[in-house]
């Protein structure tokens, strides 16, 4: 979403969850032109080019000794991360920033605050609430006028509203109403009040209230509003009228599309999918698949971009840190031959043992990447190989029941698997990982779609059952291109209480009777075995096939 960049001038406040406050650009700084330059990209919505500068002006700050350069510089790195999804990097440069400004400056609380909303956004993105508070909480040590405070306190609240703690939440909302805020924030808050209230007790009437809020936000043209609006009413009714819940679900993605909110657009085309006629689903489906695959390309590009420049900036001060230890510790070489040659020979003995040691860790390092490069390359050139060659046998109807392709497929397994032998060597989240895997199993004939695949969800999922549930999932997918004909397959993803239950449908041919125990089947139904869970095969289908995967989260 939209930020607010941190320069000179004082800002009156940067907490607002649904509605953020519009982009101020600040004053010329004379001494760093770097850091206007910054401000220039900004303007022109590039991010990484202002992510650059702000790191370069940042470099120019600490030459010229200015602390407070520095954490605004940090400031704004932080807000560009966590605004473009790399939440880590955000929560990371954020708390760098937090030294170099002084509290006692009452100037500097301005980026203080700012800094700890960022650090609030970030850790609550990551689903770490009570560190979320932690910062929102202390923000309010620098923060003036009612409603600046009303906007951090709803921030707060809808946390408590997401861990469920309703009535605390509730009475932050309602404390915030008595106080003279401006319609803005009174609309925000007394939504999120009615929205709460309603979770709480689904029999609340929350209509009055949500539709009061809803007329201020179009009295104020407020399109953020207005969003949070739409979707707050989309969800009370949903399982109440469903006619009414698709009514708001088709005015929030209007509205998304012209605020051009990715996130809100996917989050209204899930709602749209839910609550449409089946006529209509397939384009919204195809619409969904679109730009969340183009949405989680832009946010992947970005953090690689962010953390490359923080790396060549990194890199390229340890460098010039070498270079000078390299060229003082040549003068000393020289003043040490002159006067006291044991001594060279004392230092030059312990200095060719470091040497040594170091060349021997960089062969460790160079065989460790060789064996990395090797068993990625094992996986992408014979593993995937053997699977065009299975793809291409399985259109041929005199091939289908020969025993090479069940070797062949053996094949296959054997060699993709070689890549997971040390699965600490790529650091990636197990929902990226589960969606690359399942989504490579698309093709111009059939479309694959996730739901509800989101990092929170395998959070306190054991090693062996991530494991096992890739290994099924993949097996199951597998199947699908050699058995279903399917055009559309649909995998959602859920958590009841304790269990996570994944749900598989394709429209294909389906299975006639009751499924057969070949090797595929015997492999799945141990794994899923080895976690407790259960796989359950729906063929009573009149097209296509349901498939049930339940298992314990621990």
């Amino acid at each position: 979403m939209k930020r607010l960049y941190i320069a000179l001038i004082p800002i009156l406040f940067l907490f607002s969850c649904f509605e953020p406050p519009a982009k101020v650009k600040g004053k010329k700084v004379n001494n760093n032109p770097l850091y206007d330059q910054a401000f220039n990209y900004l303007d022109a919505n590039k991010s990484d080019s202002a992510f650059l500068y702000f790191d370069k002006a940042k470099d120019l700050f600490v030459q010229q000794k200015d602390s407070l350069g520095v954490g605004k510089c940090l400031l704004n790195m932080a807000i560009i991360s966590t605004d473009n999804g790399d939440y880590y990097g955000g929560q990371e440069i954020s708390l760098s920033a937090l030294p170099y400004f002084d509290k006692r400056e009452k100037d500097q609380h301005i980026y203080i605050k700012s800094n700890l909303n960022n650090l609030g956004l970030a850790t609550e993105n990551l689903k770490d609430y009570n560190r979320a508070i932690i910062f929102y909480t202390e923000a309010l040590n620098y923060i003036t006028g009612a409603t600046p405070e009303a906007v951090l306190k709803n921030n707060i609240a809808n946390i408590y509203r997401k861990r469920k703690a309703y009535q605390q939440a509730i009475n932050i909302y309602q404390s915030q109403l008595e106080k003279p805020i401006d319609e803005e924030t009174y609309a925000m808050i007394l939504s999120n009040l009615a929205l709460t209230k309603w979770l709480q007790h689904p029999d609340y009437n929350a209509v009055p209230e949500l539709l009061k809020a809803l007329e201020m936000r179009k009295n104020q043209q407020n399109l953020l509003g207005l969003n949070a609006s739409y979707a707050h009413l989309t969800d009370y009714y949903t399982k109440k009228k469903p006619d009414s819940a698709l009514f708001y679900a088709n005015l929030r993605y209007k509205n998304a599309n012209i605020l051009k909110r990715a996130d809100d657009r996917l989050e209204a085309l899930q709602k749209l999918i839910r609550l449409s006629s089946p006529s209509i689903i397939k384009s919204y489906f195809q619409t969904y698949q679109d730009l969340d695959d183009s949405v989680q390309t832009i946010r992947r590009a970005a953090k690689n971009q962010f953390a490359l420049i923080r790396y060549e900036t990194e890199k390229s001060k340890a460098d010039n840190l070498v270079l000078q230890k390299d060229n003082q510790g040549k003068r000393y070489q020289i003043f040490i031959l002159i006067t006291c040659i044991p001594l060279l020979i004392i230092v030059g003995t312990l200095w060719y043992k470091k040497r040594k040691q170091r060349l021997e860790l960089e062969a460790q390092n160079t065989i460790r990447n060789n064996k990395l490069k090797t068993s990625q390359k094992v996986h992408d050139v014979v593993a995937n190989g053997l699977y065009r060659i299975m793809s291409k046998l399985d259109h041929q109807e005199t091939l289908k029941d020969n025993p090479i392709i069940n070797e062949i497929e053996e094949l296959y397994e054997q060699s993709r698997d070689i890549s997971y032998e040390k699965p600490e060597l790529k650091n990636q989240p197990f929902n990226e990982k589960i969606s690359e895997t399942l989504k490579s199993f698309a093709s111009e004939n059939t479309r694959v779609a996730l739901v509800g695949n989101s990092a929170a969800l395998w959070e306190k999922v054991s090693e062996q059952a991530k494991d096992e549930i890739e290994h099924i999932l993949q097996e199951l997918m597998v199947n699908m291109r050699k058995h279903s004909q399917a055009s559309d397959v649909v995998i959602k993803f859920e958590q009841v209480q304790q269990k996570i239950n994944i749900y598989y449908t394709d429209n294909g041919i389906g299975i006639a009777g009751k499924p057969q125990p070949k090797n595929g089947l015997t492999n799945t139904g141990i794994r899923i075995d080895a976690i407790g869970g259960t796989i359950t095969f729906d063929t009573k289908v009149e097209k296509g096939l349901k498939i049930q995967i339940s298992f314990p989260v621990s």
